[in-house]
């Protein structure tokens, strides 16, 4: 584990089409910055882990449990272990930093994504 580093300099990963994370993992949690294209779906799943996050940029449709809102630029969210959730990113895509307890570890077995760095330092 690196003292510093930086979102950019971090090898994308593929976690599903249209949807690449770049992560930064500690002893017990996973801090990622993903991108997400314009219009683009966020199947329905649940994991182990806890996930609490905001928009950076853009917007984006959540579902979480029975619940669903439009979020925007420092929006947060909070989803508990193992809650189905879903949705749709707007027409500009959208930017979140999300954080995961426990280490998401099966994202080490995602390929890589374009090297291409964040939209977020692209100015969106």
């Amino acid at each position: 584990m690196t003292v510093y580093s930086n979102f950019n300099a971090q090898r994308p990963r593929r976690i599903w089409p249209g949807i690449d994370a770049r992560v930064v993992n500690g002893e017990r949690l996973t801090m990622a910055l993903v991108d997400l294209a314009p219009n683009t779906p966020l199947k329905e799943h649940h994991h182990q882990n806890e996930q609490v996050g905001f928009v950076v940029q853009g917007s984006l449709t959540f579902v979480i449990g029975d619940q669903t809102r439009t979020l925007g630029p420092g929006d947060t969210y909070n989803i508990g272990s193992d809650v189905p959730h879903s949705g749709m990113t707007g027409p500009g895509g959208c930017v979140v930093l999300d954080v995961f307890a426990p280490v998401r570890d099966d994202w080490d077995k995602v390929p890589d994504a374009d090297p291409d760095p964040s939209s977020w330092r692209m100015g969106g």
